[in-house]
């Protein structure tokens, strides 16, 4: 039992324990627990120091990791007579981490705690014995010293067998190397080189003895190449002992180029050589050059054209000229620096595909992108495939060529909707002759039948019934008149030749004698109410205009409304606005016709039979317009409509 002397108190478990672990890393012996599998369980701060490893690695160790002379057979009989005696001293050679062997002395200890099996083990570095430990092995291996020879032989016979089989092997592939191969030691002598190496620099055999140090092979070399002093420096003078990797060109009087890339040769961490691999690249670099041409000739191209160019790859564009940065407002910068597509196409229709005998293609396409700040532009672009004339880490390269053709699609699109307004324009005249041949007709008609009934009975009819039939013809005529003054009016608000010209009325007595004309005009068939708001005696306004927008609104209100409904007219005048709104509970306008009705000849789906020539709200909407002022309409078939009219009322 261990005490503590200064508080004479017992230890508590954890702190013996602490002492103990204390105790055992102060031993100079290295000190190690072992399981029954040879599993290191725990070593001392002795044993990490010994072993050269970390208290961490040697517990992830077996034995087999660091016993030389480890086998599971020995550990197991060990382990049985460690079992029976208790204790086990023995000798063996143990493996530092640096490789380096030394013998050891252990005096190993059975244990068991808890169920559990170890053997507890001090080491001790016995390695002064080693050599004699070593012959002793070697003599209690060898039982029959003649036999051992006789093996020996064997096997030296057949490694040396393994060995002329490994040379023949790679002087083969040397050989048949595609690539001139030359070694030279660390003194500067050549030691290989193969037929390939001879062909390239046309060596004559046995003419000239490879050696950096022989005058007539560096002379030899020197009159093949066309520039000496680069030869001599990046390859004949070049140091052997030098670590580095090396790459250069040479070029020979001939024409030919050739790649030297050569590498020290090491034996362990020693370098003993430099080995050098040659190649001819003189076509390459007909191709380089040839390239270098073309990108030349093409930068020229693309920079001076007035076409936007770019190049894709992968989606990502690799290339653009200075015209597409003017199209796109992107700065070449941005435009390649992982710029996204996406961002700057919006649409794009396709036109025509040009296919090809390969796998190349070229399409028409028109795009529509936006802009940097926002704008869109229409272009009309040729996408091609560079297929192996030009790529990007072997991936096809997308070549584009665009031209802005936004005016022209504007253009295009201005005159398809003029035809297509002419179009319609066409339809609606069409409609509105057949209209007004129909709305002349009838009154025409009723006039001709009247005039022709007077001629015949005049003399035998009574003045009354004359009269009636005078009247219808006054009616119809008046019919003709009025129709003939609107097509009159819409005739000149189409030229132009209508003028607004204002002046101070009194707007509650203008809009109370329009009221009487329409109601007198309309026989009085249906009560109209009037309200009046704010103060609208006095407004500036042009009368003619005026009469013209209130009477055809509130004749439509009553002409679609039913007999017993009432229509109501709401005059207000507020901050020198006068809003007009005429309301009815008649038939009502579809929501698809509410878009159209202000234009010339249209007239609603559902009015069946109800007479008029389509031209009324259309030059309502023109009076309006001239008023600077704005018109409203908000209907539900079968409820009824307001059309609300806001005029500016100012002196001018």
């Amino acid at each position: 039992m261990l005490f503590d002397t200064s508080s004479q108190s017992v230890l508590q478990p954890e702190e013996e324990l602490k002492l103990a672990q204390f105790l055992i890393n102060q031993v100079a012996d290295a000190a190690l627990c072992v399981g029954l599998n040879a599993q290191i369980l725990y070593v001392n701060d002795a044993m990490c120091r010994m072993s050269e490893y970390s208290r961490e690695e040697l517990l992830s160790m077996t034995l087999q990791d660091i016993d030389v002379d480890f086998s599971a057979q020995n550990w197991s009989d060990k382990w049985i007579a460690l079992k029976e005696k208790g204790s086990l001293t023995f000798k063996s050679r143990y493996q530092t981490k640096t490789d380096r062997v030394f013998l050891v002395e252990i005096n190993l200890t059975y244990i068991e705690y808890q169920g559990k099996e170890f053997g507890c083990a001090f080491a001790r570095d016995s390695s002064d014995e080693l050599v004699g430990l070593s012959v002793q092995q070697y003599v209690d291996r060898t039982s029959d010293p003649k036999e051992e020879f006789e093996q020996e032989v064997i096997e030296y016979q057949r490694t040396q067998t393994e060995l002329e089989t490994s040379l023949s092997l790679l002087h083969s592939t040397l050989e048949s190397a595609a690539n001139g191969i030359l070694a030279v030691n660390i003194e500067g002598e050549i030691l290989c080189y193969n037929q390939k190496f001879m062909e390239m620099w046309q060596l004559p055999p046995n003419s000239v003895t490879l050696s950096k140090k022989c005058h007539r092979a560096k002379s030899f070399f020197e009159n093949k190449v066309k520039y000496p002093e680069i030869f001599l420096q990046a390859v004949w003078e070049m140091p052997i002992q030098s670590d580095k990797e090396s790459y250069d060109l040479v070029e020979l009087k001939d024409g030919r180029v050739f790649a030297h890339y050569s590498k020290p040769q090491r034996l362990g961490d020693k370098i003993i050589g430099r080995v050098w691999s040659i190649w001819d690249v003189t076509e390459s670099r007909k191709t380089e050059e040839a390239l270098r041409l073309n990108e030349a000739r093409f930068r020229t191209l693309a920079e001076t054209t007035q076409a936007s160019i770019i190049l894709i790859s992968d989606s990502r564009i690799c290339y653009a000229n200075p015209a597409a940065e003017v199209l796109t407002g992107y700065p070449k910068k941005e435009l390649l620096n992982n710029f996204n597509i996406d961002r700057l196409i919006k649409d794009k229709k396709l036109r025509h595909v040009n296919k090809y005998d390969g796998a190349g293609y070229s399409e028409y396409q028109e795009m529509q992108i936006r802009t940097k700040n926002g704008m869109e532009r229409w272009l009309a672009c040729t996408v091609g495939v560079l297929d192996g004339m030009l790529d990007f880490a072997r991936k096809p390269v997308e070549l584009v060529t665009a031209i802005d053709i936004t005016d022209y699609k504007q253009a295009e699109s201005e005159l398809n909707q003029a035809l297509e307004h002419a179009k319609r324009l066409s339809e609606l005249r069409e409609r509105f002759v057949s209209m007004l041949c129909h709305q002349f007709r009838t009154p025409l008609n009723i006039v001709s039948f009247s005039a022709d009934l007077l001629k015949r009975h005049i003399h035998q009819w009574t003045e009354e019934k004359n009269r009636s039939y005078l009247d219808l013809i006054t009616v119809a005529v008046q019919q003709i008149s009025e129709l003939l003054d609107e097509i009159l009016l819409y005739g000149q608000a189409e030229s132009a030749r209508l003028e607004c010209q204002p002046r101070q009325l009194n707007l509650e007595r203008f809009c109370t004698d329009i009221l009487a004309q329409v109601q007198i005009a309309s026989g009085n068939q249906k009560a109209i109410n009037f309200v009046s708001q704010g103060n609208c005696s006095s407004g500036y306004l042009d009368p003619k205009l005026l009469q013209h927008i209130l009477t055809n609104l509130l004749s439509n209100a009553i002409k679609y409304s039913p007999n017993d409904s009432t229509v109501t007219f709401r005059l207000c005048c507020q901050n020198n606005q006068v809003i007009f709104q005429i309301q009815d509970s008649g038939i009502g306008i579809p929501v698809v016709d509410q878009q159209q009705i202000f234009e010339p000849f249209y007239r609603g789906s559902n009015i069946d039979s109800i007479p008029g020539t389509g031209l009324g709200l259309s030059i309502v909407k023109t009076l309006v317009d001239l008023h600077g002022g704005e018109i409203n309409v908000e209907s539900v078939v079968g409820v009824g409509t307001t059309f609300t009219v806001n005029l500016p009322s100012v002196n001018s």
